[in-house]
């Protein structure tokens, strides 16, 4: 009886693993296959370096996020520019309300084809900026997919 109170009394400590990593290994690297190491390391994401190294070893597949920047600033000053020119439609709506309130038919009319004119302009550099995106889309995102 006194056996089997034993194996039922709670030993403490932590609870066993059910399949423990028991095999150690070792190597060593010079300096630069260990800073090509820590990069790899670092674009994977991984928090656990023993783990990234043993997912490598074993070809595992492992997920790296390459973030460009230069594609994320030119999206940001797009963005920008894009709200900056909404807001010129807006304020060009409100002008030509105001211009035919305040002025008379003929100098509400000078008025207008002057803002036409720049109107225009504007229109030409929406275009240039279309064409331009859709050249950096080809030249650096899309190449980037095809990788």
């Amino acid at each position: 009886m006194n056996g089997k109170d034993n194996l039922k009394r709670n030993k403490g400590g932590r609870k066993p693993k059910l399949n423990p990593s028991t095999h150690r290994h070792v190597f060593r690297l010079n300096d630069e296959e260990n800073a090509r190491l820590l990069s790899l390391f670092e674009s994977s994401g991984m928090r656990n370096k023993a783990k990234f190294i043993v997912s490598m070893l074993l070809e595992r597949e492992i997920k790296t996020i390459k973030i460009d920047l230069q594609a994320m600033e030119y999206h940001t000053q797009l963005t920008k520019f894009f709200g900056l020119f909404r807001s010129v439609g807006v304020n060009y709506n409100q002008v030509v309300k105001i211009l035919y309130r305040n002025f008379s038919e003929k100098k509400a009319a000078a008025y207008l084809y002057r803002l036409e004119k720049q109107t225009i302009e504007m229109a030409v550099l929406c275009k240039n900026i279309i064409e331009l995106t859709q050249a950096f889309e080809s030249e650096y995102l899309l190449n980037d997919q095809k990788k």
